[in-house]
């Protein structure tokens, strides 16, 4: 029986499994001895799936990314793109213990090639008219935007010291937006048409 279950495992079915140990014990408790007994297998049956706690945490990571990216809905154009993203990207940390630190700290996968994963990253956005480079640095502006806000949400005494001067909701979408605005859609090589408005 032991052996099924251990044959069973998948990585989706480990990092579900993960997010739950999570939700209960936080990042500084989440462990393999404990995400074996989540599973009801033996710890040396994680390793044939995942090398250790740091590929755990940037398989979760990922997760959270990807979840965050299919949430975004059809968009007319990139500026329109890069606001949803970061709304869905905060939804995604919020809404899981720890999820930013996760993302802030985690090791990135090394499941595909550099090259080919920064091309799949961007190509929401190179569809929409950026060129790669900008469609990588436009994302990681807004990420770190958005890491850092999503940080003081789940830090307990910065959550409390700016709560009691500003909303979170409303700063963090005023700084979106600004964000947002300020690239400069002149600068895009080949650029013959105003983006749209925010």
């Amino acid at each position: 029986m032991a052996r099924r279950l251990e044959v069973a495992l998948e990585r989706k079915t480990i990092v579900a499994a993960a997010f739950e140990v999570l939700a209960e014990d936080g990042l500084d408790g989440l462990n393999m001895r404990k995400l074996a007994a989540r599973l009801s297998v033996q710890a040396p049956a994680l390793y044939w799936h995942i090398g250790d706690k740091a590929e755990l945490l940037g398989l979760m990571a990922d997760f959270i990314y990807v979840e965050a990216r299919a949430a975004v809905p059809a968009c007319a154009g990139w500026r329109e793109w890069l606001l949803a993203f970061g709304r869905a990207l905060r939804h995604s940390l919020v809404s899981r213990r720890d999820g930013a630190r996760i993302c802030a700290t985690a090791r990135p996968g090394k499941s595909s090639d550099p090259a080919d994963r920064a091309r799949a990253i961007a190509a929401p956005l190179v569809a929409l008219g950026l060129d790669q480079p900008r469609a990588l640095s436009f994302q990681a502006s807004v990420i770190s935007l958005t890491l850092g806000w999503s940080s003081y949400q789940e830090n307990g005494p910065m959550h409390d010291f700016l709560g009691d001067m500003l909303d979170f909701d409303t700063s963090f979408e005023l700084g979106l937006q600004a964000l947002v605005r300020g690239y400069s859609a002149a600068s895009l090589p080949g650029s013959t048409s105003a983006c749209p408005a925010i």
